[in-house]
């Protein structure tokens, strides 16, 4: 019988009884969760509070592997850990809860541990729950500490993931005070040097498997490194409205971004950087580009960058984000236009910022690689006539070049040919912005700079005797800029006019899409009471059969006791004559119970040594196994001192192991084992 438990169930496990919980979102179901290896159960003591509920993880066939008892013993000491309370785990076996696998063959090998109250990183990021900057940073170090506490223990979750990180701190119900911040659960492929390598080993989940390593799996003391620098920032991030609004949707990064150099990269980069510091962003970019997973930034690199910040710069960026800008405006509007009189000195200003900003704005070499790459991207989506997103991605790419470079130049024309080619059906009367290296004054100053250069003292001598005709020249160089100036800032006038309309029309198609969004909602829950409407009328239907057939097994019981008694009442009629053969009777009965507890002994006798047998073979393949296992991991000592294990077990009953399987054959080859220690064992 499958077990498909109902709210209220009894279930008795190890003498303690249990009741399935009730999913608190859908009444009448059991409270029960999915996921790739199995379904976990809430099951609540019958004489506890919900603080003592436990997990009942049942496996799906092709992990239910008998090997969990011994890995379940290895993982309780590290219950103690923050963060993996469900190490304590019960694994049910034949041997211990037979006779509940019996009734449900399902529970083989099945899994008791305790219930993590609170919501997963997955029910965040899916339902758009921004967090405070107090308790991202919160959540960021639990988790490190959680990870950094395992490192020093050399193990690895191996599938650290959204879905598999808990977290209590969201719980309705009260946790007790030592409840870490963040659980891990789904710990069955766990890395230790004391655990077995699984059989079918995961290879990460989509946006947070770092795709250089994805193919081969994981299962490694660096296994968590990518996966965990990925969560930490987001969390990190999950204060910053922005990073919530671009989210993929069941993580931050979609997984064919993974280590690549995409606009959300770029913009978590961002704002780890502007909100908590360079620490935290270099560590993150370490990760990111990390060519394997020993390469990125340990846990304990994280704890202690984590330790030395706080949520002041979070709070005072987000502050100054939602400040007004008009005043920005104003004043970088005044700074535009200079007059005539005045433009050798803001010629020289301005050739001094061009200066400053030019050396505060050296890029890295791993930076300016990505920057490279970026760039080529955008030309590609623009090869494949893909202007929209060309655009996104050069807009992105702006803010990461150096200012007035010719990088940054050519990146803006490209934004403004795009921008006019993706609204060409809007009439405008703008002219063409030409770059700045095929404009007519950038031709005539490279032509006198070549000429100054050339003529050397002879056309300073010459420049020195035509003074006035320099000044003249210089006068109406000025004159023409003044108006260059001029048109410019109208040019961006009309540029933000025409910004600020997209901006309208783009609020207006976020609010027709989230009504959109709100519609559907309502009307998937509308469907959803619908579908729990016919559900519990179902469950009615299928209540009021069950009493109908009740009451029809309580009349065929009512019947079949009148129709006994009357037998009885004919039998009484008949006690004279029975009376006389009640001696014989006993007699005989008496011989037949002592031949038939006679036989029930012998019976039991080769019962018992049958299963004794059994469970002797057993042990022998486990032996065997052992043996094997030790010998392939080097560990000589622990294979000979099994092998000796194997062989003093088959020396209590030889007759019988020699003719059964392979058990001959391990024999013969623990003996070789024992008399040489560097023979191979066979994998039997």
């Amino acid at each position: 019988m499958s077990f498909q438990p109902n709210p209220g169930d009894e279930v008795v496990i190890n003498d303690i009884a249990y009741t399935i919980g009730q999913h608190p979102a859908a009444p009448g179901l059991a409270y029960a969760q999915a996921g790739r290896q199995g379904i976990v159960y809430q099951l609540i003591p019958r004489t506890g509070t919900i603080h003592g509920a436990k997990a009942l993880k049942v496996f799906f066939p092709k992990f239910r592997i008998p090997a969990m008892v011994y890995q379940s013993e290895h993982m309780e000491p590290y219950s103690e850990l923050p963060g993996l309370r469900v190490c304590k785990r019960e694994v049910l076996t034949p041997e211990r809860n037979g006779a509940l696998i019996g009734e449900h063959p399902d529970l083989l090998y099945a899994v008791l541990m305790p219930w993590v109250q609170g919501l997963t990183w997955f029910d965040v990021i899916s339902d758009q729950k921004q967090l405070t900057a107090e308790e991202s940073l919160q959540l960021a170090r639990a988790l490190a500490g959680t990870g950094s506490a395992m490192e020093q223990r050399g193990l690895a979750h191996c599938d650290m993931s959204a879905p598999n990180v808990m977290i209590p701190f969201f719980s309705e119900v009260q946790n007790s005070a030592l409840t870490s911040a963040v659980e891990l659960v789904d710990v069955e492929q766990m890395y230790g040097s004391k655990m077995d390598r699984p059989d079918a080993l995961l290879a990460g989940s989509p946006g947070y498997a770092a795709h250089r390593t994805v193919h081969s799996g994981l299962w490694s003391s660096y296994a968590d490194r990518f996966a965990g620098a990925v969560i930490i920032a987001e969390m990190l991030c999950w204060s910053d409205p922005a990073i919530v609004e671009k989210a993929w949707g069941e993580s931050y990064f979609d997984q064919h971004e993974m280590q690549t150099s995409s606009e959300r990269y770029f913009t978590m980069r961002g704002s780890l950087e502007n909100r908590w510091g360079s620490k935290l962003s270099d560590l993150f970019i370490r990760a990111w580009e990390s060519h394997d997973l020993s390469s990125c930034p340990t846990f304990g690199e994280w704890y202690i960058a984590l330790a030395s910040v706080d949520t002041q710069q979070a709070e005072a960026f987000l502050a100054a984000l939602e400040a007004p800008q008009e005043d920005v405006t104003e004043s970088s509007e005044t700074d535009v236009v200079a007059t005539p009189k005045d433009s050798e000195t803001s010629t020289s200003v301005k050739q001094d910022a061009k200066a400053g900003n030019t050396s505060n704005s050296k890029q890295s070499p791993d930076q300016e690689a990505v920057v490279n790459r970026l760039f080529l991207q955008a030309r590609a989506l623009e090869d494949e006539d893909k202007p929209a997103a060309a655009l996104e991605v050069y807009r992105s790419l702006y803010h990461f070049i150096p200012d007035n470079s010719a990088m940054q130049l050519e990146v803006e024309a490209a934004i403004k040919e795009l921008d006019a080619k993706i609204n060409s059906n809007t009439e405008t009367t703008e002219p063409a912005v030409i770059p700045f290296y095929r404009s007519r004054k950038f031709m005539i100053s490279s032509a006198v700079l070549i000429v100054l250069l050339a003529g050397g003292v002879p056309t300073v001598k010459i420049l020195a005797d035509q003074a006035e005709v320099k000044q003249q020249e210089a006068a109406r160089i000025a004159a023409a800029k003044a108006a260059e100036d001029a048109e410019a800032a109208k040019l961006k006038q009309a540029e933000a006019e025409k910004q600020k309309a997209a901006e309208a029309a783009k609020q207006e198609a976020d609010a027709k899409k989230k009504l959109a969004e709100a519609k559907q909602k309502e009307a998937e829950t509308k469907k959803q009471e619908e579908e729990r409407k016919a559900l519990q009328a179902k469950y009615e239907k299928q209540a009021k059969y069950e009493a109908y057939l009740a009451k029809q097994e309580q009349q065929k019981k009512e019947a079949a006791r009148k129709a006994l008694q009357a037998k009885y009442d004919q039998q009484a009629k008949y006690e004279a004559y029975i009376a006389w053969k009640k001696e014989n009777d006993a007699r005989i009965a008496k011989e037949k119970a002592a031949a038939e507890a006679k036989r029930k002994q012998e019976l039991a006798q080769k019962e018992a040594l049958k299963k004794r047998r059994a469970q002797n073979v057993v042990t022998l393949i486990a032996s065997y196994n052992k043996a094997y296992n030790a010998q392939i991991g080097r560990k000589t000592d622990s294979a000979l001192s099994y092998a000796r294990d194997f062989k003093n077990l088959y020396n209590t009953d030889a007759s019988y192991f020699k003719g059964v399987g392979k058990v001959a054959a391990r024999m013969s080859a623990i003996n070789k084992f024992l008399s040489n220690s560097k023979y191979s064992l066979p994998d039997l």
